[in-house]
């Protein structure tokens, strides 16, 4: 069966470019499947994780206005698609282009849409201005007009799929990959976290959050590992918390990092299925979380397997932070608990239900 899967990009350290690596590397290796992937600008540049030689990489070069770069896409699209020839079109993009394919792509090929984050995502603060309300009002409504024109819509939790209206679902969380032989003590002094300087990512509101952490726990350590970094460390310093703060670019072996921290924080706005909780907990570290739309309380049940704060409580999550600092024990609590947890997404497991998912579309197309 020949898959194509359209994504923004693969060169980033993004949870869905990992995913991505991840789910086709197990697909051809357990099935045989022949996978191409369509990006979009990446030219040249190599993926950022590891996959598999037999998958074939597509690019398209788009440029220009709104209005060039849509028309180009649309007519890349359609030529990528006539030369692959794939069985069945996965896209993984939450971008508003995403949206349009299936009514402009005139074609019998299935179509399925692979939901990585919330309906309301925004990249930039949200405005309340009358104008942008009604501009986001009719965004959405397309989102959801597009969204019921795929074959199969994919949301990676019961909560991710609320947000849509749509009757053609199944859910399909991510996959844990990481596979941990060895305990981890949750002795060194270091939280950890793993997110790109975006909005949506909020670590501005985590230096925030670090900066009275540190005041009662001057002896520990924040480590930061993600792309563009450089304005907050800029912030670090204004916040006379750089001493205790680490920037770290992007690496391949973050479960090595993972091991060598004793907590996981999030303190993102919004989110998907997020990955990188899902890899923290696998490796055993107790958690703290923003209870944010709309991922980490699909996975993170307060105090049982981590602690999910209400979504902007600051001084809250401080006090829930430190109390993990403080006790030892609670923290390996936790960390078992959470490392538990998620042997649900077993990799095994969580491709199961693709490999069948894909063998159904095709049997009644």
């Amino acid at each position: 069966m020949r898959l194509l899967y359209i994504v923004p990009s693969c060169n980033t350290e993004g949870g869905v470019a990992r995913v991505l690596s991840v789910k086709t590397n197990s697909l051809i290796e357990k099935w045989g499947y022949d996978i191409h992937i369509l990006t979009q600008n990446d030219g040249n540049t190599s993926p950022f994780y590891n996959f598999n030689s037999g998958i074939v990489f597509h690019d398209m070069i788009l440029k220009g206005s709104v209005f060039q770069f849509f028309k180009d896409y649309i007519n890349s699209l359609k030529l990528q698609i006539s030369i692959i020839k794939p069985d069945i079109i996965i896209v993984c993009d939450n971008g508003l282009k995403a949206f349009t394919i299936p009514f402009f792509l005139n074609s019998n090929i299935p179509l399925v849409f692979e939901c990585h984050g919330s309906k309301y995502i925004q990249e930039n603060k949200m405005k309340a201005s009358f104008f942008f309300k009604g501009i986001q009002f009719f965004k959405y409504k397309f989102k959801n007009l597009g969204a019921q024109k795929y074959k199969r819509f994919i949301a990676l939790s019961n909560e991710s799929l609320q947000e849509w209206d749509v009757l053609n679902y199944t859910i399909i969380p991510n996959p844990s990959w990481l596979k941990v032989t060895a305990d981890n003590p949750l002795e060194n002094k270091k939280v950890i976290t793993v997110a790109r300087n975006s909005y949506e990512k909020g670590l501005d509101r985590l230096l925030l959050i670090w900066q009275k952490t540190a005041v009662k726990h001057p002896d520990w350590i924040l480590e930061i590992y993600g792309d563009d970094l450089k304005p907050l460390e800029t912030v670090a310093e204004k916040l006379n918390i750089n001493a205790t703060v680490r920037f770290h670019k992007p690496v391949m072996n973050i479960e090595e990092k993972y091991n060598n921290a004793s907590l996981f924080v999030m303190t993102s706005r919004f989110e998907g299925f997020p990955m990188v909780l899902i890899e923290a907990m696998a490796s055993g570290l107790p958690c703290v979380a923003y209870d944010c739309p709309v991922g980490p309380r699909a996975i993170i049940t307060n105090r049982e397997n981590g602690i999910l704060v209400p979504e902007g409580k600051e001084q809250l999550f401080v006090e829930q932070l430190s109390v993990l600092i403080e006790d030892a024990v609670l923290r390996k609590q936790l960390g078992k608990k959470a490392r538990e947890s998620v042997a649900d997404y077993d990799l095994d497991i969580i491709m199961l239900q693709w490999n069948a998912l894909f063998e159904n579309i095709i049997k009644n197309n």
